[in-house]
């Protein structure tokens, strides 16, 4: 969706929500080896009431005495990282789950309710944060903290899924996700037609998305196939819509601005524990397939690790159609690489280049230019164009230390060329250049303070084109339950 639109707002007077929400845990994976059994009986989770479950659990979570959990199978290469503190214990793809790997989750919420035996889970997050910047009207490109110096809440977030179990290869399964997210991030998810006027109507600086809704299919074909329908991320990239799953609070400049959902068919064949191959087909990024805008595209990645697991490449071309303006209908080419060094330090690394053809003009040099749709930035085409081709390419870089697995600290380096402004509004270079921590408690909270700083090289960026530079420093808190 048009990120120019996302900018636009009211930052008026400061507004502080609070929310008082329980937890869902991060397992981690633990050798049997080397648990220590915890002085907490078990049972005692399961005891008292509702709320007494649920305050049993944080007070052993957060105290380090939840009682271990055995070492749940894999049928998948060794896991890279550690999770916590890091987002996942294994590299990311998107439109499947991780073929291979167990569901070893346990929640406060599932807990509390006596159905941590359940398949089908409901947990979910709140996740407020505070910034400080230099800018006075918009924080864009930064994104998802657009308004500047103040207090927002970024998310409030239910998911209820039943994963299939694919460590297994013998039978089919299923399974499904729904997720229904509130607060100022939805500006950023939305999707034309999913309850879109919310934002493109009407501007709302907080709103609702019902960001994921699909089945999945699973079937023990080669190391496994699963056939993904609905509603579901799009599938190449670093970083995801969902808080906890990042490594650091605010976005790079290259996730901004490239596609965030899509509604189709995926498959994601594992091919062998290297190799994974996914074809697809949807009505194109950010659409609804009974959107006016929607196209049918395609969707065509491969998935390589080394046999050490150290090394992962994935490469995707993502939402190929004729490339004509719409509603955010990008043609995007992606490859991202992550790098183990060793148990304590990791990079992930990330290029794309998109474009969209017949893009209006918006350069004041033409006599009669193309209407431009509403969420949609036209270009700054050359002089007497009435449309033009709008590239724009971008790459940035991760690197990773684990501390300890409570405490984990990164720096992250991009640049973003929006060549004719299509994507940001203000044609030119930006770079940014972000220090950040994770700091977890228990396994139920996050802190995720960051400093940060935004250049653009060509013309004013920032601060809706007033400004070349922008200092940004903020925190997130990320409270499961």
């Amino acid at each position: 969706m048009n990120r120019n639109t996302r900018r636009v707002g009211l930052v008026g007077r400061l507004t502080f929500v609070t929310f008082i929400a329980w937890h869902a845990v991060v397992s981690v994976a633990q050798s049997s080896e080397n648990t220590i059994p915890v002085p907490v009986a078990s049972t005692e989770l399961t005891q008292g009431n509702f709320f007494q479950r649920f305050a049993h659990f944080y007070k052993a979570d957060w105290s380090g005495t939840l009682p271990a959990s055995p070492v749940p199978e894999r049928r998948a290469l060794d896991a890279p990282l550690d999770s916590a503190p890091f987002p996942s214990t294994d590299w990311g793809y998107g439109g499947s789950p991780a073929i291979g790997l167990p569901d070893a989750n346990s929640y406060p919420l599932m807990t509390a309710l006596k159905l941590q035996n359940s398949r089908t889970k409901v947990y979910g997050w709140v996740a407020p944060s505070f910034n400080y910047s230099t800018s006075s009207k918009s924080n864009f490109p930064v994104s998802y903290d657009l308004f500047p110096n103040s207090v927002v809440l970024n998310q409030a977030v239910v998911y209820v899924e039943r994963l299939p179990d694919t460590v297994q290869n013998r039978h089919f399964d299923w399974g499904f996700h729904l997720t229904g997210l509130y607060g100022n991030d939805y500006r950023f998810t939305t999707a034309k037609d999913y309850f879109s006027q919310q934002l493109l109507l009407f501007n709302r600086r907080y709103g609702f998305d019902p960001v994921l809704e699909y089945a999945d299919l699973y079937f023990p074909f080669k190391q496994g196939l699963n056939i993904r329908i609905g509603r579901f991320l799009s599938v190449p990239g670093i970083e995801a819509q969902l808080a906890p799953n990042n490594y650091n609070m605010s976005h790079s400049l290259l996730y901004t601005i490239d596609p965030f959902t899509d509604t189709g068919i995926i498959g994601t064949l594992k091919l062998s524990k290297q190799w994974i191959v996914q074809l697809g087909l949807s009505a194109g990024h950010d659409v609804a397939p009974w959107s006016v805008d929607r196209k049918a595209s395609g969707i065509a990645c491969l998935n390589y690790s080394t046999a050490s697991n150290h090394d992962n490449f994935y490469v995707c071309a993502n939402g190929i159609n004729d490339g004509k303006y719409a509603y955010n209908n990008l043609q995007d080419f992606d490859a991202t690489w992550y790098h183990r060094f060793n148990a304590k330090w990791h990079s992930a690394s990330e290029a794309w280049f998109m474009y969209e053809r017949d893009v209006p003009n918006v350069a004041g040099n033409v006599d009669s230019p193309a209407p431009i749709e509403i969420g949609a930035n036209g270009a700054a085409c050359h002089a007497g164009q009435v449309r033009c081709t709008a590239p724009e390419w971008a790459i940035v870089n991760y690197i990773n230390r684990e501390v300890n697995t409570k405490l984990m600290v990164g720096f992250r380096s991009d640049i973003l060329n929006d060549k004719k402004g299509q994507r940001t509004g203000i044609a030119g270079k930006y770079t940014e250049n972000t220090l950040y921590a994770t700091k977890y408690f228990g396994s139920t909270v996050m802190l995720r303070p960051e400093i940060r700083f935004d250049h653009s090289w060509d013309r004013n960026g920032y601060n809706n084109g007033t400004a070349r530079n922008q200092f940004f420093a903020g925190a997130d808190l990320i409270y499961k339950f």
